[in-house]
């Protein structure tokens, strides 16, 4: 092996610790669930066993691809100029096992690529059946194997779906909200604070122009059924629109709003 060899191969030859790809254990996440949703209900398994069947079949081959280029990698000469076990034979010439070595990470590497995008696909196919916690779990999967990118993507969608799953309650939130109403926009509100990736953008502060009116509402009945409003409320300051410029406490001001709604229907004598 000539001294360019030497520099260049360990480049060419990553760790599987260092080749996202190589990771068997995060590769077969995603094809693991897949198995899970074929092994539910016949009707489920029928809808999505296109997307289940591509993503087990380029799981199947990225692990054939990466095991060749771990043996071609193994096979490596050692340092001290020996041949390791089950190195290539002497007149193996050596350019060709690094031409092999080079074309089998290649390989892998493409189809991780697939891998990823098929995941993507099952997950955008659990979306589209309103399987919220399916597509969620897939978007962890890509993000625990170092694919920050695809699976933004996926919590945007998802965070997309929980929007609009809850856009009907919170299209009726206004300042005369009946305590039905109140209650339902409390609920849709919280699905979104829990349900929508943090990051999703201006995932508070959408939530926070809602705030206003509703506490309008809560306020009003308040007024109405002449309960004093205990000095340390600040339903009133948020009624005034007082947390506008405070998205980032947006959960913290839902929540006592929620404390004195519950306090009214929970009041003796409440209908």
């Amino acid at each position: 092996m000539t001294p360019q060899e030497r520099t260049v191969e360990p480049a060419m030859a990553p760790s599987p610790a260092s080749s996202p790809y190589l990771s068997l254990r995060q590769a077969v996440r995603p094809a693991i669930f897949a198995h899970f949703l074929l092994a539910e209900d016949q009707e489920r398994a029928r809808q999505l066993a296109a997307e289940c069947e591509d993503l087990l079949f380029l799981t199947r081959e990225l692990l054939k691809a990466a095991g060749l280029a771990d043996i071609l990698g193994a096979r490596a000469p050692s340092s001290s100029g020996g041949a390791d076990p089950g190195s290539a034979p002497p007149e193996e010439d050596g350019g060709d096992r690094q031409a092999q070595l080079l074309g089998a990470y290649a390989e892998a590497g493409m189809l991780w690529a697939k891998v990823v995008g098929s995941t993507m696909a099952l997950a955008q196919a659990l979306l589209g059946r309103g399987d919220r916690d399916g597509a969620r779990r897939l978007a962890g999967f890509l993000a625990d194997a170092g694919e920050d990118g695809p699976a933004a993507e996926l919590n945007i969608q998802l965070g997309k779906a929980v929007w609009d799953s809850c856009r009907g309650p919170l299209q009726d939130i206004s300042n005369t909200m009946p305590a039905a109403a109140i209650g339902t926009a409390i609920d849709a509100l919280r699905v979104v604070l829990l349900e929508v990736p943090e990051d999703f953008p201006d995932r508070n502060r959408e939530v926070n122009r809602f705030l206003p009116p509703l506490a309008a509402s809560v306020l009003a009945i308040m007024r109405e059924q002449e309960i004093d409003i205990p000095y340390s409320s600040r339903v009133e300051h948020i009624a005034a629109g007082g947390v506008a410029r405070y998205p980032d406490i947006v959960k913290l001001s839902l929540d006592e709003i929620a404390a004195e709604f519950d306090g009214l229907c929970h009041r003796p004598g409440h209908q």
